[in-house]
Order: structure tokens, then C-alpha cells, then sequence
């Protein structure tokens, strides 16, 4: 736990309100631009059948059911996205989500609090999707050969990358809420 409060401290020391500020433009402009965009431009395959890895829950006979409805040019594209796209997207999300943590729980907790760990939040979630994003593509590359094992993680991944993100974002609210409260508390202390 040394490294991680190590991590959580100097992340707290060292983020800045401005990083904070251009994670959440960056963010903005991947959410109203590049991601529409994307989700266009995989809509010719995913309209026969949806993109497993965008649910909470799926089984890996799923991802082999995606495969051979989207046939040979869809799983070219879905890997071809896998490997570009979703190389950047993570790191946005992960970056606007770490930069906006850090930034106010650093704000609301006093330092050492072990609550300013919860920034590290998400770069699990940026490790569980490139691992799942590793593992859909690997399927989809090989069909229709089967993959077992990379079929079988990759409900798992897609899982744990969705409850981080989800933890992560209720956490944003929660921490804004604590460094409001603590701001006002100095205020009228």
C-alpha cells in the first residue's frame, strides 16, 4: 500500500486546477466529436448485431455470435477500431477522470488521507479495457477459429472496466461535494 499512497500523494500534489480543466475540455471534445464519430463509422457492422464489450454483461458465445453476424469486413473494422480508437479513448477518459479525482479529493481531504488513493481509480479502469479491447480483438482477428481462454476474460474485463468507471465517476461527485464542503467550512471557520 506504500506505492499506492505514494502514488496518491504526489498525484494530489501535483495536479494542477488547469490540468484538471483540459482533461474535462479534451474529454468534452472526444464525447461531441471523435465518439460520435466513431460509433458512425462502426454502425454498418453493429447494426447486425450489437458490439458486445459496449454492455455490462455478456457471455463469450456473444463475442462468437458478433463475429459471424459481422462477417469477415465487420471483424476487420472492430479490430481496426480496437487498435487505434480504443488505444486513445481510454487514455482520454482515464486522464479527464484522474486529473478531476485527484484534483478534488486533494482539495477536500487533508493530506495523507488515505481517501486520495481513489484517484488511482482509474487507471484500473484504463488497464481493464485495454486488456479487454486485447482480448475482443484477438477473438475477432481469429475467428472462426476459437479463442477460449481471451474469450472467457474478456466478459470479465469489460465488467470490471464499466463498475471502475462507474465507481470512478460517483466518486468525482462525491469528492466535489467534500472539497465544496470543505471550502466552505474554511470559510466560515
Amino acid at each position: 500500500m506504500r506505492v499506492v499512497d505514494r502514488g496518491a500523494a504526489r498525484l494530489a500534489r501535483g495536479v494542477r486546477g488547469w490540468m484538471a480543466i483540459g482533461a474535462v475540455v479534451l474529454f468534452m471534445v472526444f464525447m461531441t466529436v471523435v465518439l460520435p464519430a466513431q460509433l458512425d463509422a462502426g454502425a454498418f457492422y453493429t447494426e447486425r448485431y450489437p458490439a458486445p464489450d459496449t454492455s455490462m454483461s455478456y457471455a463469450p458465445d456473444d463475442l462468437y455470435a458478433a463475429a459471424e453476424a459481422w462477417g469477415r469486413e465487420g471483424r476487420a473494422a472492430y479490430v481496426h477500431q480496437r487498435v487505434t480508437f480504443d488505444v486513445v479513448w481510454p487514455i482520454v477518459y482515464g486522464m479527464f477522470l484522474l486529473t478531476t479525482l485527484a484534483w478534488v479529493w486533494a482539495r477536500g481531504t487533508a493530506p495523507g488521507s488515505r481517501w486520495r488513493r481513489v484517484a488511482l481509480l482509474p487507471v484500473v479502469a484504463v488497464a481493464l479495457d485495454f486488456a479487454e479491447n486485447t482480448c475482443t480483438a484477438t477473438v475477432m482477428a481469429r475467428y472462426p477459429a476459437r479463442t477460449p481462454v481471451l474469450a472467457e476474460l474478456a466478459p470479465l474485463f469489460t465488467a470490471g472496466k464499466w463498475l471502475a468507471i462507474a465507481v470512478s465517476f460517483i466518486l468525482l461527485v462525491i469528492g466535489g461535494i467534500v472539497a465544496l464542503a470543505a471550502r466552505w467550512g474554511r470559510r466560515n471557520a
